[in-house]
């Protein structure tokens, strides 16, 4: 059985894609969003969340949704995505 991957339709109807990172011992943030199966990446080592955003984007995804955690540990949030208006990344607060 193929799993077909969820997206979201925009306004014009444009299909977004929508990814989640966050850290791997994390077991308080985006459940919802795992449970329903969309993408959310675990990271084991923070210093990769640069890593991981580039490649996300290489694979299409617009929209990016990250713990505050693991936006702590990138550079290029701020330095390459933050004009870009075809990237969206959201830093989310972690749940405590």
């Amino acid at each position: 059985m193929n799993k077909k991957r969820k997206t979201s339709k925009t306004n014009n109807g444009d299909n977004m894609k929508i990814s989640w990172i966050k850290y791997e011992k994390d077991n308080k943030n985006f459940i919802i969003p795992e449970r329903l199966g969309f993408d959310v990446f675990k990271l084991d080592n923070p210093e990769n969340t640069d890593l991981e955003i580039k490649e996300l984007i290489n694979k299409n995804y617009d929209t990016i949704i990250l713990t505050n955690e693991i936006a702590s540990f990138s550079e290029d949030i701020i330095k390459k995505y933050v004009k870009d208006k075809n990237i969206k990344i959201i830093i989310t607060k972690s749940k405590e």
